[in-house]
């Protein structure tokens, strides 16, 4: 029986280009996909044109829609969220849809007016990445949603027929053309103006995993991929320059992706030089997300991803549930001390998120365990981090588990997300974890009755006069001046 914070919800989402059957677990604030299946049905490819849902897109979707109820009595989530978009919501045969899916199918479709449609997939991105800021984009086969974002809250947002299909995909594209009408239809957009833009949708994440394998960036992971909006330029003109057979030949661009990927491409262009755009950051998580959000109570929507989802895969991979708390409550004074190396407190939650995932290798053979808990941290799929919060902990894990420096998984990748602040202190941290697991034995107790201090020049460990025998171990002493090393600090243990 799973625990009464643990839930399964399968998420329906019938989109104007794709229709998608995914399935998460809720472990509170930690969102994990536990299954993803999604057919390019194409539902709003003739919309422009006959203002009708596509014949050949219905039949695949009613298809692709009973299987996906198959799959969901089968799995027998505690909830099922179905979701239309604009192209049912557009189309003039779109209730009858909605009405065959019920009998056929058996399943309700809450289709979403423009105005959800854009919340929910801002409330996406702050589900994804709760500090996010400045202006969501969410461009689908027949629209695009923007929505200004701000305090973790969506303000007032808009949708435009932008999307491919309604710009006159999968027809020729004529670029001058498509541009003059996008910057036609943005027109009065110029309230969304704002340097930070947060992409969603399949065409845009396309365009992003273009971008990794034009520049061979090592990480190939596209949420919370950042880029400055001229190099955003550079590919979306690439993209929007070349032939369908051209795109189909780049590794991760489909066949059916490729018919709508040049509108995209100028969608985005124009957005960049519209709304004076300076960085982009793609989001992985959208509208799906944002209903599971918005399903959360309050007080889980206000923890943060990170910490909750390093704490979740802490207590699935470790053994002992209660050391992350209290390894981060011995830690946290000493690194308080340490001019910080990330902006805005992130120090602090890194720490917090590192020591959630300090078991993280029980389960693991010791030779190998640096390695694997490195492989794993770094492309877990977890919320609320960039791809340098995630180079970070990986290095932190990697140390905690007695990994070097000159022998570190992926070190390319390493090196092009870290400078050598960050490098240096996630050592420091990971070493320090290293340090709390032993000198408790990797229980609780024992480090809440002692303490770590960096001095001006010392790195003090104190066990109080109850636990002064912890302090005798050999390996204890190692850990201790392997950390006090890699500060250039002396070494002092005492009994408090």
């Amino acid at each position: 029986m799973k625990p009464e914070t643990i839930r399964d919800v399968a998420v329906v989402d019938v989109g104007s280009n794709s229709v998608r059957l995914v399935t998460y677990r809720m472990e509170g604030r930690a969102i994990w996909t536990v299954y993803n299946e999604k057919v390019l049905a194409g539902l709003g490819r003739d919309l422009a044109e006959t203002g009708k849902l596509s014949e050949e897109g219905v039949e695949q979707a009613v298809s692709a829609l009973r299987r996906f109820k198959a799959v969901i009595d089968g799995a027998r989530p505690d909830e099922v969220l179905v979701a239309a978009t604009a192209a049912v919501r557009e189309a003039v045969d779109g209730q009858t849809f909605v009405e065959r899916i019920k009998k056929e199918a058996g399943l309700d479709i809450r289709v979403l007016s423009g105005r959800e449609e854009a919340h929910y997939s801002a409330y996406g991105v702050v589900a994804g990445s709760p500090d996010a800021a400045g202006v969501v984009g969410d461009l689908g086969g027949s629209s695009l949603e923007l929505v200004s974002l701000a305090d973790g809250t969506p303000g007032k947002g808009v949708t435009l027929p932008l999307g491919p299909f309604a710009m006159g995909a999968p027809g020729a594209f004529d670029i001058d053309d498509v541009r003059t009408r996008t910057f036609e239809l943005l027109a009065g957009t110029e309230q969304f103006a704002s340097p930070e833009f947060h992409a969603v949708g399949g065409a845009w994440r396309t365009i992003a995993v273009i971008h990794m394998a034009m520049t061979d960036y090592p990480l190939k992971i596209v949420h919370q991929y950042e880029l400055p909006a001229r190099e955003v330029l550079d590919v979306v003109r690439f993209v929007s320059r070349q032939s369908k057979g051209s795109l189909e030949r780049i590794p991760g661009v489909s066949k059916k992706r490729a018919d709508v990927l040049p509108w995209g491409a100028v969608v985005l262009e124009s957005l960049v030089e519209k709304l004076g755009l300076k960085r982009i950051v793609f989001s992985a998580y959208g509208l799906r997300e944002g209903l599971l959000y918005r399903a959360l109570p309050p007080r889980e929507q206000h923890k943060d991803p990170l910490v909750e989802g390093c704490a979740a895969l802490g207590r699935r991979f470790g053994v002992s549930p209660a050391l992350g708390e209290a390894l981060s409550e011995f830690l946290a004074p000493a690194f308080a001390a340490l001019p910080p190396v990330f902006e805005a407190g992130g120090d602090a939650r890194l720490l917090q998120a590192a020591c959630r995932l300090a078991d993280i290798g029980a389960r693991l053979h010791p030779e190998h365990r640096a390695e694997l808990a490195f492989i794993q941290v770094l492309h877990a799929p977890i919320a609320g981090q960039g791809h340098q919060e995630r180079a970070f902990l990986a290095t932190a894990v990697h140390a905690r588990y007695g990994g070097s420096a000159s022998n570190i998984p992926e070190a390319e990748t390493i090196s092009r997300l870290l400078d050598e602040d960050c490098a240096s202190r996630a050592r420091v941290l990971g070493l320090a974890m290293r340090l709390g697991c032993d000198l408790a034995g990797r229980a609780p107790a024992p480090l809440r009755d002692s303490t770590l201090e960096f001095k001006k020049s010392k790195v003090v460990v104190t066990a109080a006069k109850a636990r002064a025998d912890i302090l005798m171990g050999e390996q204890t002493a190692k850990r201790a001046n392997a950390l006090a090393q890699a500060l250039e600090l002396e070494l002092e243990v005492k009994v408090g």
